[in-house]
């Protein structure tokens, strides 16, 4: 079976894509080069996994290629460069919207639900960093390095930040937006950007609460998700808080809820009705775990048992006052899912920390390509492959089986056709 022929049959079917893919205009007078052929060339790059322009150049000469672009010529790495440069970031965050909102009404995204509720974490990362090129969005911070002679210097390094917005869950996991954190901005006020956004495109009823990190547990952030119509779930770790320290004092006054979770042993305390620092917000609950488990370790020639504990205690806004402790606590460890899982696997496969073309707009246009490949290889690895879920094939796999396809290219003559 031809995996790439699969693929792009249920993408069709499912989301219409190629349709979405021609509606993504980019700022060229009279091109040579159609602007759908080279969407879809940036598309099925990031899909493969392809590091860099100049290997996509590479790729597009081959006949496989070409006849699934309709474009029967390479297509340059600074032709790449110049047309994600011009286009509109509209255009790829109405694909990304477009293909999310499909997932939700198709009941993907049932399995994520917690006590009923989409929660959808928000996390910063930094996307990659040079000492050599800047543009005009470009953060700085001085590093000190070693040089050529040994002496240690101080140097201007450049690097880009955005934010993420990603639902988790158990079988499906996706990318709904992501935003830029300006130079010299705090990463809350781009996170803000970003949900006003996501409310204007997805609607205020596509998710139903935010979990965010520390960073966020703030009287002004929490205000501003409680007015878009969201509630917030915020990891709280400022004993400086008045909240924090009342928590604690409460905390030993109540009856703990325990349970055995997998290997570990997990207690749960709650205390309700607690003042934060903006009296319009609301009274706050704060909920905090202690998990026990333990380990083996190889020490010394010999494998001991290790003790572990670990501590969490979590900020909770009163419209979510009809959650339990123990989905809370769910809540909670979601979040993860946006690191290990989301940021993690960009990384390692995806080659997030790479910047093909530094450009402050191609970089976005980038980034939405590659948010856009990675939802949909996850919806067809996790939701349609038998294979995958059996455990005869890894993800790696089948990416490879993907890319192999190219080569039988007589049976891919018509996927990119509406």
């Amino acid at each position: 079976m031809n995996r790439l022929r699969q693929f792009w049959h249920a993408a069709r079917k499912v989301f219409d894509l190629p349709r979405c893919l021609r509606a993504v205009r980019d700022g060229r007078a009279d091109p040579l080069v159609p602007a759908f052929a080279v969407s879809a060339t940036l598309f099925l790059g990031a899909l493969l996994r392809k590091p860099s322009f100049l290997q996509l150049q590479f790729e597009s000469a081959r006949r496989g290629w070409q006849r699934l672009i309709a474009h029967a010529a390479p297509i340059t790495d600074d032709r790449m460069g110049y047309v994600c440069e011009r286009y509109y970031l509209e255009d790829w965050r109405k694909v990304l919207v477009s293909t999310n909102q499909v997932l939700k009404r198709n009941k993907a995204f049932d399995a994520a639900k917690i006590h009923g509720l989409l929660v959808v974490a928000i996390d910063a990362n930094e996307q990659f960093k040079s000492r050599c090129r800047c543009c005009g969005q470009c953060s700085q911070r001085q590093v000190k390095i070693k040089n050529r002679q040994g002496q240690i210097e101080e140097v201007t390094e450049y690097y880009h930040r955005f934010v993420c917005a990603q639902l988790h869950g158990p079988d499906l996991s996706v990318v709904l937006d992501l935003e830029p954190i300006r130079p010299g901005e705090d990463e809350a006020a781009a996170a803000l950007r970003l949900l006003g956004r996501m409310r204007r495109l997805y609607g205020p009823r596509f998710f139903d609460a935010v979990t965010v990190d520390a960073w966020y547990a703030t009287g002004p952030f929490i205000k501003a998700v409680q007015r878009l119509g969201w509630g917030v779930i915020a990891v709280l770790k400022q004993e400086r808080y008045d909240i924090y320290q009342e928590a604690t004092a409460l905390m030993n006054q109540t009856v703990p809820l325990s349970w055995k979770w997998e290997d570990r042993q997990i207690e749960l305390h709650e205390v309700k009705d607690l003042p934060f620092t903006d009296p319009a917000i609301g009274t706050m609950r704060v909920v905090q775990a202690q998990e026990y488990w333990s380990e083996r370790r190889q020490q010394g020639g010999h494998k001991i048992t290790v003790a572990q504990r670990s501590f969490w205690r979590w900020l909770v806004s009163p419209e979510l006052e009809g959650i339990p402790a123990q989905g809370i606590w769910r809540i909670g460890h979601a979040r993860w899912g946006i690191e290990n899982h989301v940021f993690n696997e960009l990384t390692q496969h995806y080659h997030l920390e790479h910047c093909p073309h530094h450009h402050p707009v191609a970089i976005v246009a980038w980034l939405l390509i590659l948010m856009l490949a990675f939802n949909l290889f996850e919806w067809f690895a996790r939701l349609h492959g038998k294979l995958l879920r059996v455990g005869a094939i890894t993800l790696v796999e089948l990416t490879q089986q993907l890319d192999r396809a190219l080569e039988r290219h007589e049976e891919l003559e018509t996927l990119w056709s509406g």
